[in-house]
């Protein structure tokens, strides 16, 4: 079962134009066909609650976070402020950092993970190929690792692209998957519907002002 949220509690920041929000693991994104409370539906009913009755209620989401993971998600409060953010993500100038927790590493490293990459829609997976291969899109992270509370590896990585699960499949294929992501082989209980991945740093360019925007928020598990 998805969760409510008391949403200004996670309001990373908010102008008239855009809204920053830190997500709770568990939460979905969006509305799905068995009605479960999902972020979109509860951020608008904040900004119904908060603007004037003669004003127009208008919120959606930019980008997505898989239900088990918890960060940032940004929203255009504007259909004007949609279509300028869209195309910040279509052109790949929005710059994404997650962190991850994994069983330990055998030490600290840094390097990139390339691989090709297959969304299976029937099975809810992305299958992942080192090789080029038809129909598979190629796709990318950096990443630092160490050494944390001896038994876990911290991960920080910054995304290149951003396909289905990808960072959950890349870290697999490395042989490191994240902590209670039981569907890429973690064998290690975290919190139900909930794996250790957060979406942690989001840059990207104000739509109206045109300010470069930093927005940071701590997983739960590093607070």
């Amino acid at each position: 079962m998805s969760i409510i949220i008391h949403v200004p509690d996670h309001i990373l920041y908010e102008d008239k134009s855009i809204l920053v929000m830190n997500k709770p693991a568990s939460l979905m994104v969006e509305p799905d066909r068995n009605g479960h409370p999902n972020l979109l539906q509860q951020v608008q009913k904040y900004i119904r609650k908060s603007t004037h009755p003669n004003n127009e209620v208008y919120a959606q989401h930019i980008h997505r976070l898989d239900r088990p993971v918890s960060g940032i998600v940004l929203f255009a409060k504007k259909k004007s402020m949609l279509r300028d953010l869209s195309e910040q993500f279509a052109q790949r100038t929005v710059k994404k950092f997650y962190q991850a927790l994994t069983p330990v590493n055998t030490k600290p490293s840094a390097g990139k993970l390339i691989h090709w990459h297959f969304k299976d829609s029937k099975n809810k997976k992305a299958i992942l190929h080192l090789s080029e291969k038809p129909d598979f899109d190629p796709v990318s992270l950096a990443y630092t690792n160490t050494v944390y509370k001896e038994k876990y590896s911290l991960w920080n990585i910054e995304l290149h692209t951003g396909k289905y699960h990808q960072i959950r499949a890349q870290l697999a294929a490395a042989g490191f998957p994240i902590l209670g992501d039981i569907l890429y082989g973690s064998t290690v209980e975290y919190a139900p519907n909930c794996i250790a991945l957060h979406a942690g740093r989001l840059e990207f360019t104000h739509p109206l002002t045109k300010e470069h925007m930093c927005v940071e928020a701590t997983p739960q598990w590093l607070v």
